[in-house]
C-alpha cells in the first residue's frame, strides 16, 4: 500500500470551491483603485473652468463668424401702401437667405465640434482640447480609464443637472472630497491630473 498526501482542507466556511468559468480563464482583475484619493490628488475647480473655456472657444468662434455673416447681410425690404388719402411707405429689415444658410451651418459645424472633442477625442483620451492643455483627464472611477464615446456624450449631457439645480452644480468641486461636479457623480468620473495615467 503506497503513501497519498491528505486530501486539501476544506475551503473556509466549508463550502466547495467555486466551478470554473465557462471560458475557462478567471475573470480580470478589477482597474486602479482611485475611489479614495486625498482631495489634493484630483483637479482643482478653477484648473477645470479653465479648461471649459479653452474648449469653447473655438465653438463661440464658429458660431461668431455665422452670427455676424448674418448681420452683416440684413436686408431692408420697403412696400407702398397706395390709398386714396396718400402714400405709406412700410419698410422692414429681415436677414437674406444666405445670411440665415451659413449662421445655420456655423451652428451645425460648431456642435460636430462639440462631438467631436467631448465625445469622441475626450471619450476615448480622456482629455477635450481643454483637458490637453491644462493637462488633466476625466477617468472613471471604477476602471481608472477614459470612459468611451458614448459615456462622455451622456456625462455632457448629465451636465444639464448641473445646471438645473442654479448652476450649484458645476461649484461642488469647491467642497467635494473628490472635487466632482454633479454630472461625475452621476456617471462615476473624476478628474485627475494626466501624468502617469493610462490612455
Amino acid at each position: 500500500m503506497t503513501d497519498q498526501p491528505p486530501p486539501p482542507p476544506p475551503p473556509p466556511g466549508g463550502y466547495p470551491p467555486p466551478p470554473p468559468s465557462s471560458g475557462g480563464y478567471a475573470p480580470p482583475p478589477p482597474g486602479p483603485a482611485i475611489r479614495a484619493l486625498p482631495t489634493q490628488d484630483y483637479t482643482p475647480w478653477f484648473t477645470r473652468v479653465l479648461a471649459f473655456l479653452i474648449d469653447y472657444l473655438p465653438y463661440a468662434v464658429i458660431v461668431g463668424i455665422g452670427w455676424v455673416i448674418l448681420m452683416s447681410t440684413e436686408e431692408e425690404e420697403c412696400l407702398a401702401d397706395v390709398t386714396r388719402y396718400g402714400i405709406d411707405e412700410i419698410c422692414a429689415v429681415g436677414y437674406s437667405s444666405t445670411g440665415v444658410t451659413v449662421f445655420w451651418l456655423s451652428l451645425l459645424v460648431g456642435l460636430a465640434y462639440l462631438v467631436w472633442n467631448y465625445g469622441y477625442r475626450q471619450g476615448t483620451t480622456g482629455s477635450s482640447i481643454g483637458k490637453s492643455v491644462l493637462k488633466f483627464k476625466v477617468l472613471s472611477e471604477e476602471t481608472g480609464r477614459p470612459i468611451g464615446f458614448g459615456a462622455s456624450v451622456v456625462r455632457q449631457l448629465a451636465h444639464l443637472v448641473d445646471t438645473i439645480v442654479f448652476c450649484i452644480g458645476y461649484l461642488f468641486p469647491l467642497w467635494d472630497a473628490k472635487r466632482q461636479t454633479l454630472a461625475d457623480k452621476i456617471m462615476s468620473t473624476v478628474c485627475l491630473p494626466a501624468q502617469d495615467r493610462p490612455e
